[in-house]
């Protein structure tokens, strides 16, 4: 069996390892079709997450099918599933309250724990969830990025000609723009790349334009997914009077204006992850509507063999949703 690596910042390995034992008791065995490339997926690689554990084998976002299963597990062989890759204790005063996206004792898959770029590997089933039939591989591999998505849009309203900025085109940006497009929104997608703009496009009639180009506009939501200073700041700025601010991206500080904020009455949102499985169940439901146009939002697949190629590829900032295959291992 072989799996993919960070033995340390900036290195990856492609290895063979031994056969994985048996699952037990409510395990399944999954064997990997696809697995995407995540943004926190590079910052494991470039040894920018404090938090991170060396080795490890990264990856979270996947698509696989259940080829073993405990006495136990919930789930069928065969089965086509995805699974939930932050872990949560049941128990904290976060997870009794519902907020299991934020347990005290979380874990993280590819980051302080093994992760799944891997022929195969196993998994309680309370962390799985299964694929409609009518949900292609290509979609299917976007449920658990889509879901972040998903889950930041609850905290807004978003109806037809609402107006929307999304600042940061990376792939949960990207993800935002379509929802919001989806939704009937009037969506502006800002971004210093204009490679990306040729895939938010793609999407539909969406607007896109640099960051200097904004001049005295404001939006009634903006979704700030890039991760910057200059970006929550920005943010900020262009929020209408009463206007939402969501922060998806993982900014380390910003300056906030406050009397800005209090006297334009803003609300600001953090959000992180999701909450599982009611935004996978909501992500699945859109991912299967015909009409949701997502399919350009991946730009690659490469087999796993051409591991570096399609990190570089992702880290490139150039691209859309950077997959590796599994298929042909």
């Amino acid at each position: 069996m072989i799996e993919l690596y960070v033995t340390k910042p900036n290195e990856l390995e492609l290895r063979h390892v031994d056969s994985l034992r048996a699952p037990k008791d409510d395990e399944v065995k999954i064997q990997l079709i696809y697995g995407g490339i995540c943004g926190s997926d590079l910052s494991v690689y470039k040894g920018k997450l404090p938090h991170a554990t060396y080795p490890v084998r990264p990856g979270h976002e996947l698509l696989g099918v259940v080829v073993e299963k405990g006495e136990n597990a919930a789930y069928d062989i065969g089965t086509r599933v995805v699974v939930l890759p932050n872990t949560y204790c049941g128990t904290c005063d976060l997870c009794v309250k519902g907020y299991t996206n934020i347990c005290r004792n979380k874990k993280s898959l590819g980051v302080n724990v093994d992760g799944v770029f891997s022929q195969e590997f196993i998994i309680s089933s309370k962390y799985v969830l299964s694929v409609p039939d009518d949900l292609p591989d290509e979609k299917a591999v976007l449920i658990e990025p889509f879901a972040v998505v998903v889950h930041a849009f609850k905290k807004v309203n978003i109806a037809k000609d609402t107006t929307v900025a999304v600042v940061g085109c990376g792939n949960e940006g990207m993800l935002a723009a379509a929802l919001a497009h989806h939704l009937g929104a009037k969506v502006t997608a800002i971004d210093i790349n204009p490679n990306k703009f040729e895939l938010i496009k793609k999407v539909g009639n969406i607007r896109t334009l640099y960051p200097y180009e904004l001049q005295h506009e404001t939006f009634d939501v903006v979704f700030e997914a890039a991760g910057t200073k200059s970006a929550v700041e920005q943010a900020i700025r262009i929020t209408n009077p009463g206007g939402d601010v969501v922060l998806i991206g993982l900014a380390t500080e910003a300056t906030f204006p406050v009397i800005h904020i209090v006297r334009s009455e803003l609300t600001i949102h953090g959000t992180i992850i999701y909450q599982f499985p009611d935004d996978y169940l909501q992500a699945i439901e859109y991912l299967r509507d015909p009409s949701f146009s997502i399919d350009p939002i991946v730009s690659k697949i490469l087999p796993v063999a051409d591991y570096q190629q399609a990190y570089e590829l992702a880290a490139s900032g150039n691209v859309g949703k950077v997959i590796l295959s599994f298929k042909k291992v």
